[in-house]
């Protein structure tokens, strides 16, 4: 499966595009695009966004450390990520998940709209 283009969409954050790569977790990748379109309420955990998916995976390279504006699946929580910036676990400059994550694409553009996102809020992701 190659790359497919996605969008996310939130009243507070606005429509930014997004694309999974499929070689990096691919087995991950293919659940999700079954999966989509996905709304779910978010949540924020320092400069991330995260929200529950359909979709159970374990970990597949699995990375302990992620770059701004990875997309990414958490397996203990079943949860798609969104990586803007340093998380509560960050050490230095670096963004670090809760624990390793499945990363699977990244966004693209521009991410300072994602800082306005409330816990609570809906998110929608969709195949472009």
């Amino acid at each position: 499966m190659p790359k497919f283009s996605i969008v996310i969409k939130s009243d507070e954050v606005g429509v930014l595009k997004g694309e999974i790569d499929s070689g990096r977790s691919p087995r991950t990748a293919e659940k999700l695009l079954k999966a989509l379109p996905i709304e779910a309420p978010g949540d924020t955990w320092g400069e991330e966004i995260y929200f529950p998916i359909p979709v159970r995976m374990g970990p597949e390279n699995p990375q302990g450390a992620v770059q701004k504006g990875d997309l990414a699946y958490w397996p203990p929580g079943n949860a798609f990520c969104i990586f803007f910036g340093r998380t509560p676990a960050s050490r230095g400059d670096e963004i670090r998940p809760a624990s390793p994550v499945n990363v699977l694409g990244r966004v693209l553009g521009d991410l300072s709209s994602l800082s306005r996102f409330s816990s609570g809020s809906k998110i929608r992701i969709e195949r472009a």
